[in-house]
């Protein structure tokens, strides 16, 4: 695939991947504001942004159906061991290299939600990382993740398994308020 079009896909499907959850958060907002029918337009709109994406993402595939190693690692749809490897990886660059050159832009302008935002994600983004590879090690061995919860951390992104740890290690929320899955 030429460069260029390569290039201007991952940005699409960039821009439509937050679009898709840019919506989904407006569509909170509107329904916390007493406006379910706004909250319908947006979780459809955003519906339709995730299709678009999708487009994009399947676009991005070379000529015998794979993604270009180089400018795509991580991306692709593979087996789930492939998939957490990827997912696991992309964490990894996330916490390791991504977040930490933002922050020390956002120190640097002085920018302290950014910088807390940041080192929130950048702290939950390890942790995820360490659930991936829980998780790969039981699909390679033909089983599925063994976990009765998992829990998210609605204020960092934390996720555990543990439903008796008393608060998020990152930033302090209470269990009480963690979501289940």
């Amino acid at each position: 695939m030429n460069q260029m079009t390569s290039d201007n896909l991952r940005s699409a499907f960039g821009g439509e991947s937050q679009a898709h959850m840019r919506y989904l958060i407006w569509g909170d907002v509107a329904e916390k504001e007493g406006f379910p029918n706004v909250k319908r337009l947006f979780t459809a709109t955003s519906d339709a942004e995730r299709i678009h994406a999708t487009l994009h993402f399947n676009a991005l595939r070379d000529v015998d159906g794979d993604f270009p190693v180089v400018s795509m690692a991580g991306f692709g749809i593979k087996e789930t061991s492939e998939n957490l490897v990827g997912a696991k990886n992309g964490e990894i660059f996330e916490s390791t290299q991504m977040y930490p050159a933002y922050i020390a832009v956002a120190e640097m302008q002085e920018e302290k939600e950014a910088v807390r935002a940041m080192k929130y994600a950048t702290a939950a983004e390890e942790v995820h990382a360490k659930r991936y590879q829980e998780a790969k090690d039981f699909v390679d061995q033909g089983k599925d993740l063994d976990v009765e919860k998992i829990l998210l951390c609605p204020i960092c992104g934390y996720i555990t398994f543990d439903d008796t740890e008393e608060a998020c290690p990152i930033c302090g929320c209470k269990k009480d308020k963690f979501v289940e899955y």
